[in-house]
């Protein structure tokens, strides 16, 4: 009976066909090694033994000790044809390549009810004489289910729905809203991205921690983010939207803005890649990896400004007004600045204007006028400036009563009045470091 059993597992992982790309996948590679070493009609003790700890060691890489577990997780987080499909703006028929994913799914259901306990047993009926038999009783053990919490609610709901079906074939239309509103792979597993570069070549990487900051936490400029929300929800829901320019004093709370705004919406299907400046280059690339998707990506360039022999600025210049490789109707683009005019000008530049230096160009002007038209092609720029003293104590009372600090106000704003006076001015992030070492100065005092 057990050998049964296995071969027909052997056979489901031989019959993979939209989900073939598993078996690339370092466990499937080990568990098909134990498969086939389980089900060969000639095998020595030593050689299963040592593919049963292979595989063991492999699925106790990953973290999970589940085999069901980790099957699902890759159910979830494959590309294929059909998770593609599902997440492109448009989908064509796709009744013939369903039923190839129904027959996958109950050949995966099958290979993730395998257990340790069937292998021991048809072990034992094999080498029930061999001297070393007693090696079968120990070898260590996976968990056939277990409920991983730590995944993001959509995850953990659409893999107990799975868990929940008799034949997982069953779940085929909850799996493709998954798919439709969530995406697969890196966007199905992760809501915040980086573009990274490892020799020359770039690529997303997702963030495992993106910063949590939230809207509630942000005190003052209400007003300001107003109008960036308003534009992110028109985005959302399809609605002509504009790329948006955060610029102004340094600390005032641009960069956690856009940061919140993700953690906000991000239920509803919104995404961030950051873009560091010195990528900007790479916008083609990045706009042929986003596009036709259901999600909806703001492109974030933090602390942008360009000197004066850099080049990137025309990239974005390009995917800002349209090249012949421009961004499509589910990408956004948010920058933040300290500056309003993002390009460095020189006055020699201006000088260049009347010079009858040869050496000068010739047409200066036109010069000028490109680097200063850059911010101008951001559809909405929004000013964030340094608060004044007011405005500053209002921020520090809003951050201290979120932390539920009990200082007398007359001190504290003295206090504040005072770290302002000895760090870095008056801002929003000042207001914030200094609620922090007060935090922390009473913890430490009261212990």
């Amino acid at each position: 009976m057990e050998q049964k059993k296995l071969s027909s597992m052997l056979l489901a992982l031989d019959s993979l066909s939209i989900y073939r790309g598993l078996l690339e996948d370092k466990v499937f590679i080990k568990l098909k090694t134990l498969l086939i070493s389980l089900t060969k009609a000639e095998v020595t003790f030593r050689e299963v033994i040592n593919t049963y700890h292979e595989f063991y060691f492999e699925l106790a890489k990953t973290g999970t000790m589940s085999l069901a577990d980790y099957v699902l997780d890759r159910i979830i987080f494959d590309e294929n044809p059909f998770t593609f499909q599902q997440q492109a703006v448009e989908i064509n028929n796709t009744n013939v390549l369903e039923k190839a994913v129904a027959r996958d799914l109950d050949g995966l259901q099958l290979i993730a009810g395998l257990n340790s306990a069937l292998v021991k047993t048809h072990l034992v009926a094999l080498y029930n004489n061999d001297p070393h038999d007693t090696l079968i009783e120990e070898l260590p053990e996976w968990v056939v289910e277990s409920h991983n919490t730590t995944l993001a609610n959509h995850l953990n709901q659409i893999k107990e729905h799975i868990n929940a079906c008799d034949h997982w074939q069953d779940c085929l239309k909850e799996l493709k809203k998954f798919h439709k509103h969530f995406g697969c792979g890196l966007f199905a597993r992760y809501f915040a991205f980086v573009w990274e570069r490892i020799d020359g070549s770039g690529y997303i990487r997702g963030i495992d921690n993106p910063d949590a900051i939230t809207l509630d936490e942000l005190v003052e400029y209400q007003n300001e983010r107003t109008r960036i929300i308003e534009n992110t929800l028109q985005f959302l829901k399809g609605f002509p939207s504009n790329n948006v320019l955060l610029y102004g004093d340094r600390g005032t709370g641009k960069s956690s803005t856009v940061k919140a705004i993700l953690n906000e919406y991000h239920s509803q299907g919104l995404r961030m890649l950051e873009v560091p400046k010195a990528y900007l280059a790479d916008f083609p690339s990045i706009i042929r990896h986003l596009k036709n998707r259901a999600q909806r990506f703001i492109i974030f360039v933090d602390d942008l400004v360009f000197g004066d022999n850099e080049e990137n600025y025309t990239s974005l210049k390009a995917v800002l007004e349209g090249g012949l490789e421009s961004k499509t109707s589910n990408i956004l683009i948010y920058a933040t600045s300290n500056r309003r005019h993002l390009v460095k000008e020189y006055f020699s530049e201006r000088a260049g204007l009347q010079s009858g230096n040869h050496n000068e160009e010739v047409h200066a002007g036109d010069s000028m006028q490109e680097k200063l038209s850059l911010a101008d092609r951001f559809g909405i720029s929004v000013v964030f400036s340094s608060p004044d003293q007011k405005r500053y104590l209002n921020i520090v009372d809003g951050i201290a009563t979120n932390r539920h600090l009990t200082m007398d106000k007359e001190t504290l704003h003295r206090e504040a009045l005072q770290w302002a006076l000895w760090y870095n001015g008056r801002s929003a992030r000042t207001a914030r470091q200094f609620v922090d070492w007060i935090e922390g100065h009473d913890t430490l005092n009261n212990t």
